[in-house]
């Protein structure tokens, strides 16, 4: 595997994606960039007075900015804020990061906003509903496959708005990985990185 290879991880909610990507990370002794880019682009948007929840909430909602700056809920002075962007100042973020080596990015469009960059290597994860809604009820505190498929469209309608792709369309990824066939996440993740190690040698 090259070693500056940067490998970015979307998923279906509740395939397991969140534990796989730490796996995969803790395996290749890279660092794993999730929740902790919403925070970098609001700091390089100067936004220090927000909660994690309100800016998850600015990041998620798909609203984008226009020339009256229609006002976003009611975050006070960030009110002419937006999910784009938020959307913008992650890919910067996510570009940059990719600059300084090796990584794993979880969702947040990664593999849009890498598209440009010829040493990444893009990931789908998904799996069966019956898997999902065991995990819903084990791992999500009790979620039902209704909430997390609510989840999943609005991870879709996100992602298609941004990029003008389709969420989870396997042509749009290197690997796609159903981690509901029965082979554990660390059985998974060694597959991975033996497939990588193929095709990026």
């Amino acid at each position: 595997m090259k070693e500056n290879l940067v490998i970015t991880i979307s998923r279906q909610y509740g395939a397991g994606g969140r534990e796989l990507a730490g796996i995969l990370a803790e395996k290749l002794g890279v660092k794993l960039y999730d929740r902790q880019l919403v925070h970098l682009a609001a700091a390089k948007l100067g936004i220090h007075d927000l909660s994690e929840d309100e800016l998850l909430e600015m990041e998620n909602t798909v609203k984008p900015l226009s020339m009256s700056f229609i006002p976003f809920h009611s975050f006070g002075t960030h009110m002419g804020e937006s999910s784009q962007g938020m959307f913008m100042s992650e890919s910067a973020v996510i570009r940059k990061i990719a600059e300084d080596g090796p990584c794993i990015f979880l969702g947040r469009c990664a593999d849009y906003a890498l598209r440009n960059n010829d040493n990444h290597f893009d990931i789908f994860v998904c799996a069966d509903d019956e898997y999902r809604e065991k995990r819903g009820q084990t791992v999500y505190e009790g979620k039902s496959l209704k909430e997390l498929n609510r989840e999943n469209e609005k991870r879709a309608r996100y992602y298609n708005y941004y990029t003008g792709r389709t969420w989870g369309d396997g042509a749009n990824y290197d690997l796609v990985v159903n981690t509901s066939k029965g082979a554990s996440l660390d059985t998974i993740a060694d597959g991975i990185i033996a497939y990588i190690n193929k095709v990026k040698a």
